[in-house]
């Protein structure tokens, strides 16, 4: 990868702070300049060396940028992208990391049209249930997927300097189209998000909320966990990808009537058919997903 002069993030928290780390780590960025609605979190950022410097307006941040990074959440995508517009220069590489594509990809058309050759969509499968700057690791994306989906415009030496950074940040590079990218995060990742809050929500609002927490373990905190993520960013990631999100809640509501009528008809049978059948697909999946570190490694 050719080394990046001048790193534009915007977001400069867990996501955007992880890959102005994981680049400084390999040495391929000489200078980053984070941009962001509030002054705190950049403030933070460059105390903790995750930026060099703030900018304070686009004009001033896009001058003599290689590259950009929008990491923030994806609700402010359209005001993000209609602001870059009249300063986005013909030599600057965009991408994103945004969690949903269609309304990234959108504001994309609406406002960057004129730029579409070198704005390339992409999402990293990685992240915390902390956030903020001093969330930032460099090693967050070693390993992990980095789905890119590109557009019909884009040119190919664009696409491949997005490849590049990620691939740079140790991430494995897959490539999908929008539409089938919604549609799998839907059920993989912002469903199961949607139902960590729910339960956490209706616990903590429950009478005896403090009894029920106090005897929570280890499997509430495994089911739960996602639940103590930013809730800016998964509202808007849940509003952005609604259609696909309310198609997979419907049919896990199916799941849970069925699991409900066994329940009521006290059939065990039954019960542990599904059990097992849902143990063998968890564990082949975690088995293959997270392959057991050989001994002594």
């Amino acid at each position: 990868m050719r080394k990046i002069e001048k790193l534009v993030v915007c977001g400069v928290g867990l996501i955007g702070g992880s890959v102005a780390l994981a680049l400084r780590q390999a040495r391929l960025v000489e200078r980053v300049v984070g941009i962001g609605r509030r002054p705190g979190p950049l403030a933070e950022a460059r105390q903790l060396g995750v930026i060099d410097e703030i900018s304070t307006n686009w004009a001033e941040a896009l001058d003599g940028a290689d590259m950009v990074l929008l990491a923030m959440p994806v609700g402010q995508m359209e005001a993000v992208a209609q602001a870059m517009a009249p300063h986005l220069g013909p030599n600057t590489i965009v991408t994103d990391a945004g969690s949903t594509k269609r309304d990234v990809i959108e504001a994309i058309y609406r406002h960057l049209g004129a730029h579409l050759v070198q704005v390339v969509p992409a999402h990293p499968i990685a992240g915390a249930e902390k956030s903020g700057p001093s969330a930032a690791r460099a090693d967050l994306y070693r390993g992990r997927k980095v789905v890119v989906t590109p557009l019909p415009e884009n040119a190919p030496e664009a696409v491949l300097r997005v490849r590049e950074l990620w691939a740079a940040c140790g991430a494995v590079l897959h490539e999908m189209s929008p539409q089938e990218h919604d549609r799998v995060f839907a059920a993989v990742s912002h469903l199961p998000h949607l139902l960590a809050f729910g339960l956490v929500h209706d616990l903590a609002g429950r009478a005896n909320a403090e009894q029920l927490f106090s005897y929570a373990a280890s499997g509430f905190r495994d089911f739960t966990r996602v639940a103590g993520s930013h809730p800016e960013m998964w509202r808007d990631i849940c509003v952005a990808n609604r259609h696909s999100l309310v198609a997979e809640l419907d049919a896990y509501l199916s799941e849970l009537a069925y699991l409900r009528a066994l329940l009521l008809a006290g059939d065990g049978p039954a019960l542990e058919a599904v059990f097992d059948e849902a143990s063998r697909a968890r564990n082949e999946w975690a088995d293959k997903a997270f392959p057991a570190t050989p001994s002594g490694e």
